[in-house]
C-alpha cells in the first residue's frame, strides 16, 4: 500500500495482474498493467475494463429531493422524466465557479443517484449537506464498487460475461441506467466509446472483474483513461475546470440555461460575470514535442494556457485542451511555448476522436 492511501475492493486484483500502482486523489490506483498504449488501443478497437470505485455514489431521495437538486445543480433535473435517464451537470459556487462535475441518474419517483469525482467527494458532501431541505435525504454509498467496460465490443462482452445484468443492460439507450437488484447498470462512460458503467456491492466486484477478464476484456489503468478522455474532448476536474472558471468558459454552456426561470446556485453570477475564456482543442503541427498542461499559448485574441495535453495514440499527434481568449474560434492558429521555442498549433473544436473515428 502506498502510504495511507485508500484501496478499492479490486486492489488485490490489480496486484495479482502486476499493475503499476500510483496515488490518485488519495487512492491507490493502477496506472497501467504493462503498456498504456496497448490499453488505449484495446478500448478504441475492442473492449477495456476500468476500476472506477474511487468515485463516490451519493443517493438522494425524499419528497423535496427534486427541488433540492433543482437548486444545487446547474443543469435541470426536471428534464429527467423517465426512470433511468441520466444528466450531466456541474455544482456551482455562488460566483459561478465549478465546484465539481457529476452525473445524476433518475431512479424513479423521488430517488436519484449522483456520481461525483474522487478528489472532490468529501467537499461535495460537505457542500450539499447545508443546502439540503427537510424531506430530502443523502446517503453516501461507500458500500458500492464501480467498474467501467468501454469499447466497440464492450456491450457484447459485458452481456456475455455478466448475464445477470442482461435484462437491465441490453435495452439501455445511451446515457441512461437501470437498476438490477442491488446494482445499477448505466450506458455511460468517459472514453468516447460505447459501454457500461456498473455500480455493484463491493463484495461482488472481484467476481465480476474476473468474469469480464475471462471474456477477453483488457484491464486498463488511469494512463489510458486519461488519453482516451482527452481524445474524446472530456474535461478533467482540477485541470480543465475548477472553481476559478464557469461552465461558459470550459465548453459546458450546454449544461446550463441562465435564462430559465429556475433559480439555481451560481445562476446570477453566470448572467453577470464576464466570459474571459473559451476551452478549445489544439493539434500540434510539428512532431517536435508533446503538449502538456500549463504551457503558455498565444492566440490572436491574447494569451492562453494548455489545461490538458498528451500524445494521442489514435491520431499519432500531440493534442490538448486549452483555455484561450474569448472569441477564439476553430480554424485559428496558435503558438505554444515549448523549451524556449514557439511551436505552431491548429485550433479545433473537440472531440478529437469519438467512437473510433478521428473528427478533426
Amino acid at each position: 500500500m502506498l502510504g495511507n492511501m485508500r484501496q478499492t475492493p479490486l486492489n488485490a486484483e490489480h496486484r495479482a495482474a502486476g499493475a503499476r500502482l500510483v496515488e490518485f486523489a488519495g487512492w491507490e490506483m493502477p496506472l497501467h498493467y504493462g503498456s498504456q498504449i496497448e490499453e488505449h488501443h484495446a478500448v478504441r478497437r475492442d473492449a477495456g475494463l476500468f476500476d472506477t470505485s474511487h468515485m463516490l455514489s451519493i443517493d438522494v431521495h425524499g419528497e423535496t429531493a427534486p427541488a433540492f437538486l433543482g437548486r444545487v445543480l446547474a443543469n435541470d433535473v426536471a428534464k429527467l422524466r423517465t426512470p433511468g435517464k441520466a444528466l450531466y451537470s456541474c455544482l456551482l459556487a455562488e460566483d459561478g465557479g465549478i465546484l465539481d462535475d457529476l452525473i445524476v441518474y433518475f431512479l424513479g419517483g423521488t430517488r436519484y443517484r449522483l456520481v461525483v469525482n474522487a478528489a472532490t467527494a468529501r467537499q461535495d458532501r460537505d457542500w450539499l449537506e447545508p443546502h439540503r431541505p427537510a424531506g430530502a435525504a443523502l446517503r453516501a454509498r461507500e458500500d458500492l464498487a464501480m467498474i467501467a467496460v468501454q469499447g466497440p465490443a464492450a456491450r457484447d462482452k459485458f452481456l456475455a460475461a455478466l448475464p445477470e445484468y442482461g435484462d437491465a443492460g441490453a435495452a439501455l439507450a445511451p446515457f441512461s441506467g437501470a437498476e438490477a437488484g442491488d446494482a445499477l447498470v448505466a450506458r455511460t462512460g468517459y472514453t468516447g466509446e460505447d459501454g457500461f458503467e456498473l455500480m455493484l456491492p463491493a463484495d461482488a466486484a472481484a467476481g465480476a472483474w474476473r468474469r469480464l477478464l475471462a471474456a477477453g476484456v483488457h484491464p486498463c489503468g488511469l494512463g489510458a483513461r486519461d488519453t482516451l478522455r482527452l481524445e474524446a474532448g472530456m474535461n478533467l476536474y482540477g485541470q480543465d475546470m475548477d472553481a476559478g472558471v464557469t461552465p461558459l468558459e470550459c465548453g459546458l454552456a450546454w449544461t446550463v440555461d441562465p435564462a430559465s426561470p429556475r433559480d439555481f446556485i451560481g445562476k446570477r453570477a453566470l448572467n453577470e460575470r464576464p466570459r474571459r475564456h473559451e476551452l478549445l482543442g489544439l493539434v500540434l503541427e510539428a512532431r517536435a514535442g508533446v503538449l502538456r498542461a500549463h504551457q503558455a499559448v498565444s492566440a490572436d485574441g491574447g494569451e492562453g494556457v494548455v489545461t490538458s495535453g498528451t500524445f494521442s495514440p489514435t491520431m499519432q499527434a500531440s493534442i490538448a485542451l486549452a483555455r484561450l481568449p474569448a472569441g477564439t474560434r476553430p480554424g485559428a492558429r496558435a503558438g505554444v511555448a515549448m523549451r524556449g521555442k514557439r511551436l505552431d498549433a491548429r485550433v479545433v473544436k473537440p472531440p478529437f476522436v469519438r467512437h473510433g473515428r478521428i473528427l478533426v
